[in-house]
């Protein structure tokens, strides 16, 4: 199938649009695109936002190659790294067809909430029906099976809470390390 000129334009500016430019400017317009804009929301290349935009919270930064898939609520002030896959909803295995279902289908409550000021670093993976509290460091390549309070440190397979950050100080304060 031979594409148009018009067709080739638009392949075009899809493409740079999916892979090229990683910057400011660029990112806030990738938002703007996707019906987000005009609260300090960016989108990295290569991002899947399949959430209602009034599910993303104001000055957002949505990283390379992400995914946000169903019910998921990202609150203000949210740092999501390259690489994560936030996601509500699961296939489901039907013993009548011998397979799973194409389709998600709940099975309660499967939404996800991504609290105010957390940070997803790369390779984050959140499953469906945890809610993350406020200011919580989610480390790199931790897959969120449960829900954890503010404040929280996570890390590992599955993640486990392996510190805290003390909301007066800053300071991180390790689950090993006696309180000074």
């Amino acid at each position: 199938m031979e594409m148009s000129k018009t067709d080739s334009e638009l392949f075009r500016l899809l493409t740079e649009y999916s892979h090229l430019t990683n910057n400011q400017a660029d990112n806030e317009k990738r938002a703007e695109i996707l019906g987000l804009g005009g609260r300090r929301i960016q989108v990295a290349p290569g991002a899947n936002i399949r959430i209602p935009a009034e599910q993303v919270g104001k000055n957002v930064f949505i990283g390379l190659y992400s995914y946000l898939n169903g019910d998921v609520t990202v609150g203000d002030n949210t740092l999501i790294g390259p690489h994560c896959s936030v996601v509500a909803g699961n296939h489901k295995f039907d013993p009548a067809t011998g397979w799973f279902s194409a389709r998600t289908e709940k099975d309660g409550d499967e939404s996800v909430v991504i609290g105010e000021g957390s940070w997803l670093a790369s390779n984050v993976t959140v499953t469906p029906g945890v809610k993350i509290g406020k200011c919580t460091l989610v480390c790199a390549g931790a897959v969120v099976t449960k829900s954890f309070p503010e404040y929280s440190i996570l890390a590992g397979v599955p993640a486990k809470k392996i510190g805290r950050i003390d909301p007066e100080t800053g300071k991180y304060i390790w689950e090993n390390e006696k309180e000074k």
